[in-house]
Parts: structure tokens; C-alpha cells; sequence
């Protein structure tokens, strides 16, 4: 019997205007993020031409430690441009092998509607009258659980990830959803820095929105890391008056 997980792909809308302009950049950062590494790029169109391959099979293919191949489709799984299967094929025994495909046929610029601007006025004005302290606990416990599910869709490897590792996939999850995310490390601590939010204008309004990374970023690293990841602390958000949006571990 076959378990299927599919992966979610940045949309972008294709108007003119600023919302515009954004989502593009979003949608750039992305892609880039997704297949800016030339191995990267082969595995994916090795998947497009021999979908349900495993791992052991895409490193022997590419010459690669299976660690390796398994980093890169980490990363084309976060940002929801490849899925897994998780089946028992004929002849084989033991336990079923996880294997890799394209999530879908075409990767498009516009493939959703644009149709968010009703449901962010509907949610401010719920968020306003829940009050702050209600609010932000809702926001914070709906990204984790959203953060959670991801990370599942994610599958999670046997073994422990470096936090590094982890916060990169972290990264390329939350670009793939629209904060245009990546990473900092001084040596000490790795930062995840947001670059753009996809509540937009309503997060100016309602800093409690800001809970919702926050919490996509706990619940990720909860699945992707395991129990002993840090809890995330924030240290700066935009909506609050800061240079930008960043999670320290």
C-alpha cells in the first residue's frame, strides 16, 4: 500500500502593482533558492525523466554520497517541487523505500488565482476583535501545526540533521510560502531572516501575524530537528518598527 506526500510550489500573481512586484521577487528567490545548485538542477530533471527513483539510486546515477543527494532533495521538497512515495515495489524486501518524483508537470509563474485580499480583511478584523493576547496565541498555535505539517510532508530522515541543515530546509519551506527566507551563522548562532511577509500591509496593522512564522519556524524545526532542537527565539520583526524579520537558534 503507497503513502503519498505532495509538495506545495510558490504561485505568483501577475499583476502590475506593487502585490505584484512582490510575489514575483518571492517567486524568484525561490526558484533560485530551489535550483540555483547545478546538481540540484539534474536531480530534479533526472526525476522528470525516471519519476520513483530513491536516493541510493539518484547518487549512485550522479556519483554522489547518499547524504549528498538526500541535502539537495531536501531542498527541492521544501519548497514543494518534488514528493514522496513511500511503497514496496515487486522483489524487494524489507522496508519500503521512499522514492522521488516531480510534484507536478510544469513549474508556471501564474498557476493560482491571486485571491487573498478578501480573506486577509476577513482575518484582520477577526484578529481585532479576538483582542492582542488571544490573537497572537492563535496565530502562533495555526503556524505551528502549519509548520508541523510541512515538515512532514517534508519527510523526515533517520539520523540527526546538523541545526544548520535544518534551518536551510527551514528556510526553503518558508521562501516556498511566501517570506522570501534565508539564513544567517556568525559561528555561533544561525539566524532566519524573512525578507518579505505574505500578509503584506495586514501585518502593519496586526503584529500578531508576525506569531504565525514564528510558529511555522517551531513547528518545522520540532519535525525536522527532532526534541532536542532550541526553541526559537525572535529577535526582530518589521512590524514592530525592526530592520527586518529575524528567528535566532
Amino acid at each position: 500500500m503507497a503513502t503519498s506526500t505532495d509538495g506545495r510550489r510558490p504561485s505568483v500573481a501577475t499583476g502590475d502593482g506593487s502585490d505584484g512586484r512582490a510575489s514575483f521577487t518571492t517567486f524568484v528567490t525561490a526558484v533560485t533558492a530551489a535550483f540555483g545548485d547545478p546538481t540540484r538542477r539534474d536531480l530534479y530533471l533526472r526525476l522528470r525523466e525516471e519519476p520513483g527513483m530513491t536516493v541510493n539510486e539518484l547518487a549512485d546515477a550522479f556519483g554522489l554520497h547518499p547524504n549528498a543527494a538526500r541535502h539537495h532533495l531536501d531542498r527541492l521538497l521544501a519548497g514543494g517541487y518534488i514528493r514522496t512515495e513511500t511503497t514496496h515495489r515487486a522483489g524487494e524486501v524489507g522496508r519500503p523505500a521512499k522514492r522521488y518524483s516531480c510534484a507536478t508537470e510544469e513549474l508556471g509563474l501564474a498557476d493560482l488565482a491571486h485571491r487573498e485580499d478578501l480573506m486577509l480583511r476577513l482575518l484582520q478584523r477577526s484578529l481585532e476583535i479576538l483582542g492582542p493576547s488571544l490573537a497572537e496565541q492563535m496565530a502562533a498555535e495555526v503556524g505551528e501545526a502549519f509548520g508541523r505539517d510541512l515538515a512532514r510532508s517534508m519527510g523526515r530522515e533517520e539520523g540527526q540533521r546538523s541545526i544548520k541543515a535544518t534551518m536551510e530546509s527551514v528556510a526553503s519551506a518558508m521562501t516556498a510560502h511566501g517570506f522570501a527566507a534565508r539564513t544567517e551563522d556568525d559561528g555561533e548562532t544561525i539566524t532566519l531572516v524573512s525578507d518579505q511577509c505574505p500578509f503584506g500591509e495586514a501585518a502593519l496593522h496586526q503584529p500578531v501575524l508576525c506569531a504565525v512564522d514564528r510558529g511555522m519556524v517551531r513547528g518545522l524545526l520540532s519535525e525536522l530537528g527532532g526534541p532536542s532542537s532550541p526553541v526559537p527565539v525572535v529577535v526582530t520583526t518589521k512590524a514592530r518598527g525592526d530592520d527586518a524579520c529575524r528567528t535566532t537558534v
